[in-house]
């Protein structure tokens, strides 16, 4: 036996008045949610303008005054070089000659103190790890202390994260979207790497 609120339900249902207040609440509902998120966008878009132009970028970015006090044996490096690695405190080395503490061996004849062969006088190098070097060289603080000052927005979330001179210059260095253009060629394909204010010169095709 079919139970009687079942029966009623489906007679309501064949009434097209039932089907108009349904369609209209369920119209209602969609364009109240619609609106409620267009005025979230535009809320938060205002937001995000009222701090591009009124709140400068909180920079925690520490700088180092050189490497003539270590504080612990300890030293980060590169890592990620084959061939060469750059520590915290600015020496290159090859990667054989880095000690298990993480710094370059310094006795090694081959090891260099903030070197920047392999770059350019705009800061560009062709090697990684060179640029590292010549990054954290103690004169070159003023010239990151300006790019950070005139960063914009877009480089917020990348260098808001680094805490000091080693890891901004780990940053700076890498590849971004500053060193290519029509995003998939070099602007430079030899001295791609880069810690000046500016990106690479775009060369002539």
């Amino acid at each position: 036996m079919v139970p009687w609120g079942a029966v009623l339900w489906r007679r309501l249902l064949r009434k097209r008045w039932v089907l108009g207040v349904v369609f209209g609440l369920s119209l209602v509902y969609f364009l109240t949610s619609t609106f409620k998120q267009e005025e979230r966008t535009v809320r938060d878009r205002n937001l995000l303008q009222v701090q591009e132009h009124e709140q400068p970028i909180m920079w925690k970015v520490k700088f180092s005054s050189g490497n003539n006090s270590q504080l612990s044996n300890q030293c980060r490096n590169s890592v990620q070089g084959k061939l060469l690695i750059t520590d915290e405190l600015g020496y290159i080395c090859e990667r054989k000659d880095l000690l298990v503490n993480g710094c370059c061996n310094v006795n090694v004849p081959s090891t260099k103190l903030y070197s920047c062969d392999s770059c350019l006088p705009n800061g560009c190098c062709s090697i990684y790890e060179y640029c590292v070097s010549c990054c954290l060289q103690p004169s070159k603080q003023h010239l990151l202390e300006r790019f950070l000052n005139r960063a914009a927005i877009a480089f917020q979330n990348l260098f808001m994260a680094v805490e000091d001179h080693f890891e901004l210059c780990l940053a700076k260095c890498r590849t971004s979207s500053q060193s290519v253009q029509h995003e998939n060629t070099y602007r430079d394909p030899i001295a791609k790497y880069c810690y000046g204010e500016y990106p690479p010169e775009l060369l002539p095709v």
